[in-house]
């Protein structure tokens, strides 16, 4: 048995109706190597910031998961299965309240490593990790879906979702789920995209016992009207999460997590925007800082520059670059 951790004393008063922004949950999404191959850990670089040509090994991927269960930041840590066994060799759980997670499936539209084209098709619904050797070292994971507004496509991962939660649920694991936009244009005559999205999600769960049910969710923050139509539907039963995505600016990733929050969402679960981030520790610190103590995305990524200077770290952009909201989703809330 694994016992109660912080993430879950949040997630029951998210239930309970008695959120406050301090309950408010963090995962740093380090399961990039089910998707991106050697390139995981992003390029080598010289000691003038530029590229060397090489990637850096894993290692350099699965410090930084260390560093940052230790910062006592992060309520989650997701991992591939084997970097979840690696953290569990090393002790780096013992006494730890963050929950480690594990990317329980790995459908082919998230096969992202260099050459690769198959963000172009429909998703073939594949799993990887065996959930009896998941378990040993979490009882947490994410399961991913995309829904393509396509008949045959939709049913397809709708069954391999549903065989899943038949295993997950004799072999004692919990998931969350995550539901990702198609990366290519997708019809749904008379509605926008979100909205045709959220409706799949709600409808999707809604023959799902509570024994069954994800424990959260993990979307794509599409503006603050999807965004809080879905959370407000059935808060109770639907937490809603946000991904991250791509690296942007320190602005969008401040901003993205304060309109989420205020929009409904309960949980950011981001990957690229916090290891590619300066420094890692800091970008998460001031994304509390904008939720627990409501901040501005503008002063706290003043705030984080000047953490940058004080600890002799280069920053990527200049201030003024850095303080451009550049995602489009963002600019409705804004």
């Amino acid at each position: 048995m694994f016992a109660a951790k912080r993430m879950d004393e949040k997630l029951t008063r998210v239930r309970q109706g008695t959120y406050t922004p301090k309950d408010f949950i963090i995962a740093d999404a380090k399961d990039g190597d089910m998707a991106l191959g050697t390139g995981t850990a992003g390029p080598e670089l010289d000691a003038d910031g530029q590229p060397t040509g090489r990637m850096r090994p894993l290692q350099v991927y699965r410090d930084g998961m260390e560093r940052m269960l230790a910062s006592g930041l992060i309520d989650i840590m997701l991992t591939s299965l084997s970097s979840a066994e690696y953290l569990t060799r090393k002790g780096v759980y013992n006494g730890s309240d963050v929950t480690a997670a594990v990317r329980l499936n790995d459908g082919s539209d998230i096969w992202h490593w260099r050459g690769a084209n198959y963000k172009h098709l429909p998703t073939v619904p594949f799993r990887t990790a065996r959930l009896d050797r998941v378990k040993p070292v979490a009882d947490l994971g994410l399961y991913a879906l995309t829904f393509f507004n396509d008949l045959d496509q939709d049913r397809r991962s709708l069954d391999a979702y549903a065989q899943f939660r038949d295993e997950a649920q004799a072999a004692g694991v919990r998931h969350f789920l995550e539901v990702f936009n198609p990366q290519f244009e997708v019809k749904t005559s008379g509605s926008d995209f979100a909205t045709y999205n959220n409706d799949a999600i709600a409808r999707c769960l809604a023959g799902v016992s509570s024994i069954d049910r994800p424990e959260f969710l993990k979307v794509v923050y599409n503006g603050p009207r999807a965004t809080e139509e879905l959370a407000s539907y059935d808060p109770g039963n639907l937490i809603v999460g946000i991904l991250g995505g791509a690296s942007s600016t320190t602005r969008d990733t401040l901003e993205m997590v304060k309109q989420a929050e205020k929009y409904g969402a309960r949980v950011a679960l981001f990957g690229r925007k916090i290891f590619f981030a300066e420094d890692c520790e800091e970008i998460v610190r001031h994304m509390r800082l904008v939720i627990e103590e409501d901040v501005s995305s503008e002063e706290a990524t003043k705030r984080y520059h000047d953490a940058l200077q004080k600890k002799g770290i280069r920053s990527k952009k200049s201030l003024e670059d850095d303080l451009e909201v550049t995602d489009p989703s963002l600019k409705m809330g804004a």
